[in-house]
């Protein structure tokens, strides 16, 4: 085979691998494609969950180094899109008692207390409806220049969201939350401000 036919083979190769999740049209009649929802399920065990179990530091450490340095705590516990209006997305470990849960609306939530001085310290999701992409801006293997568009982008972000809700959190004893011991493995963008980190959850087990 010629060096140029080499050539040619290997950049079109190169092209197709840039092509990170193909969409199902609005009629559902994906012609073969693959939905943001069926990725996310393929990707999850074998590619997320390790990313982020290494990833991930103690909330407590990392909350503090992002005070200190948030560009310093973002390269060693996070990732950003290279824009710079890009936050960045921390990965954490965290564990503390639920003092608090919103149960009744759907964007769900329950307050941690992580340091034992009796208020949060941290809000964790628990949905099912979910604010944010962070479990998909945490992923350094993940980029918006993977994508055909912003649409494609950002029903990818929302792909995470309705897994966790049907693996994960849909499961917890809604009724049974405030006073357990938690434990977390997520995300949350970091924000100006004295609001809660707001922390979307890959993980989470009750004690």
């Amino acid at each position: 085979m010629k060096l140029a036919t080499i050539i040619i083979l290997a950049s079109a190769a190169l092209l197709t691998g840039c092509k990170f999740v193909a969409t199902e049209d609005k009629n559902g009649a994906g012609g073969g494609s693959i939905s943001p929802e069926q990725q996310v399920s393929e990707m999850w065990d074998s590619k997320v969950l390790p990313y982020l179990e290494a990833k991930a530091g103690d909330f407590k450490t990392v909350s503090e180094a992002a005070r200190t340095n948030v560009e310093a705590a973002g390269v060693t516990y996070g990732n950003k899109e290279k824009q710079a209006s890009s936050p960045w997305t921390l990965v954490v470990r965290l564990t503390g008692k639920i003092i608090a849960a919103n149960t009744e609306s759907r964007a769900g939530s329950i307050d941690v207390d992580a340091d034992g001085n009796g208020t949060a310290d941290a809000r964790v999701q628990i949905g099912p409806v979910m604010r944010g992409t962070a479990l998909r801006d945490c992923l350094d293997f993940v980029s918006f220049n993977q994508f055909t568009n912003q649409i494609d982008f950002a029903q990818f972000g929302k792909a995470f969201n309705l897994h966790v809700d049907k693996t994960v959190t849909s499961k917890l004893p809604r009724d049974q939350l405030v006073g357990k011991t938690v434990q977390v493995l997520g995300a949350y963008p970091v924000v100006a401000g004295s609001e809660l980190p707001l922390i979307t959850p890959a993980k989470i087990e009750l004690k």
